[in-house]
């Protein structure tokens, strides 16, 4: 007896569709901390710049001062000020910095177990504290972008491997399911709906995409010891041998016990000259003095990180009392020295300014490779909803949560810049409402886009980023004497380049705004959804 015609068992899915769904998923569930830590890392290449812009009080040189006389002159004024103290680390000024920075062990302070900070301008070796106003300036932009803010320190560099992993699988995941991304890199169509999010996300990711797998790779590197501590612990050292690898780690030599003898500070012009003539000039980055004014001082004179594929510490060791050289590593193992150049690509601290822009260039693409995958996640499935124009919570919770990142954070983040300019010099836990302003205003536009129109809110939050943008170099020069015009006649190309790139991404914003604004969904055809085929389904996709 005839049973019929068999059905054919469902096909599995192959490996392409199985990496579309991880990567579909891995990017989503993440992707507003991928999106924090992305742009939030691309300004930490200009993060010295962005401090020095956040505290115009600091004197602007044309010049770098020379560092052995910066150094004998901060030298000096530490003895002065604090002559009972057991430790100082000097950074020494350069071409991204203008001041001496000085972080010291004060015996009478209270605050941060008695340690504290204190600028020198290293012309005249006078302390510049006081006048200057507190910031946290861009090395908070670099801190959160490992570490975030409002949590404890190691839950925040946890989260941040997570965000990592999840993004190295979304690359590969991405690279697998896209088996046409090379030809479509070179295919982009404006105004397509869903068509032109996949391929600016296309365009964006082929763009940087040997620079986004080492960065997402590397960042995972620099923590690889907090988040695979067991080999470390299970290896049994003595004392001596945790002090030798810890060294190839760290240019930190531990100070010694004093002897209660008074000894001067032998010259440190002249450690740093010495230092000099076996690096090369300018090559001296910082250094490390302990228990100075005691015959058992040593000063630990430490290079730097520019025009070296590796940071892995080298260093020279002096008697701080007779100047005599103790100590030279300038090479360490092999697993420090691969350590040290996996993080010094991830830092791009060895590069000259034209490196930095590179740099900073493509980390922003790969910032908006991200941002286009969260948008392009809300436009795939606006398409699928039974009624788009009301949609479900869900949907529309991940569509808030994406305005709120992509154009919310920039608006964030400048207001941090606008509280530097604003808030009185004098304020107490200056720097930390500075940090509040900037998590303020970023959950204002949260809640400005739960409660407007998505596509309303899109145009309203990127023109309101693209005027706080713009606006800040006219603040600037209603507060400070250092405004765009006077910096151009005056060659301060910190304060200047600041802000053109303050305007150049407020015009980022609005040609974005505009974008958004001109653009007009597909009128919906006659026939049902549900019969169209998947190409006329895919051209229904609303920005």
């Amino acid at each position: 007896m005839s049973t019929g015609p068999r059905k054919k068992p469902a096909k599995a899915p192959g490996i392409r569709q199985t990496m579309s769904d991880l990567h579909t998923w891995v990017g989503l569930l993440l992707g507003w901390f991928l999106y924090a830590m992305f742009l939030t890392g691309t300004v930490s290449y200009f993060r010295n710049e962005i401090t020095q812009w956040m505290q115009p009080e600091q004197p602007h040189h044309r010049q770098a001062a020379d560092p052995a006389q910066a150094a004998q002159r901060v030298g000096d004024a530490m003895a002065a000020l604090s002559p009972q103290s057991t430790q100082w680390l000097i950074n020494l000024p350069d071409e991204r910095s203008t001041t001496a920075t000085v972080f010291w062990r004060n015996p009478q302070g209270t605050a941060g177990r008695g340690f504290e900070t204190t600028r020198f301008d290293p012309v005249t070796g006078t302390r510049l504290d006081g006048p200057v106003r507190e910031t946290r300036g861009g090395e908070f932009f670099y801190r959160f972008h490992f570490q975030f803010h409002y949590m404890p320190v190691l839950w925040g560099r946890y989260l941040a491997g997570l965000c990592a992993m999840f993004m190295l699988v979304a690359i590969v995941s991405g690279v697998i399911t896209h088996k046409k991304i090379f030809a479509d890199f070179f295919t982009f169509r404006w105004g397509k709906g869903q068509r032109s999010w996949l391929d600016a996300h296309n365009v964006l990711s082929v763009l940087g995409l040997p620079f986004h797998l080492m960065i997402t790779y590397t960042g995972l590197v620099t923590l690889a010891l907090m988040y695979m501590p067991w080999a470390n612990l299970a290896t049994p050292m003595t004392p001596e041998q945790r002090m030798v690898a810890g060294q190839q780690l760290s240019a930190f030599v531990p100070p010694g016990k004093p002897s209660g003898q008074s000894a001067p500070l032998a010259p440190l012009a002249g450690m740093v000259r010495e230092a000099e003539q076996r690096w090369g000039a300018g090559q001296v980055a910082r250094l490390n003095v302990s228990l100075p004014g005691d015959a058992q001082s040593r000063v630990v004179v430490v290079r730097g990180d520019q025009g070296r594929v590796s940071i892995s510490p080298q260093f020279m060791l002096f008697d701080g009392a007779s100047g005599q050289l103790l100590q030279t590593q300038d090479r360490v193992g092999a697993a420090a020295e691969t350590r040290g150049v996996l993080y010094a690509l991830h830092m791009g601290r060895f590069g000259d300014l034209a490196t930095r822009w590179l740099y900073f260039l493509v980390s922003l693409a790969g910032t908006a490779m991200v941002g286009t995958g969260l948008v392009l996640w809300t436009v795939k499935r606006r398409g699928r909803l039974a009624n788009p124009d009301r949609p479900h919570f869900g949907f529309r919770f991940v569509e808030r949560l994406n305005i709120a990142t992509v154009a919310g954070l920039s608006i964030g983040m400048a207001a941090m810049l606008w509280a530097n300019r604003l808030l009185p010099v004098d304020l107490a836990r200056r720097a930390e409402w500075e940090v509040h302003a900037m998590f303020i205003v970023w959950g204002a536009t949260l809640a400005w886009a739960l409660a407007r129109p998505a596509r309303r809110a899109w145009v309203e939050l990127l023109w309101a980023g693209a005027a706080a943008l713009a606006l800040l170099p006219l603040l600037n020069a209603l507060t400070t004497e250092r405004g765009l015009l006077h910096s151009l006649r005056d060659g301060d190309w910190v304060f200047a380049g600041m802000d053109l790139a303050l305007l150049a991404l407020a015009g980022l914003h609005a040609l974005l705004a505009v974008r958004t604004l001109r653009h007009k969904p597909k009128a919906k055809a006659g026939a049902p959804r549900a019969a169209k085929p998947v190409t006329g389904a895919l051209q229904e996709g609303r920005a």
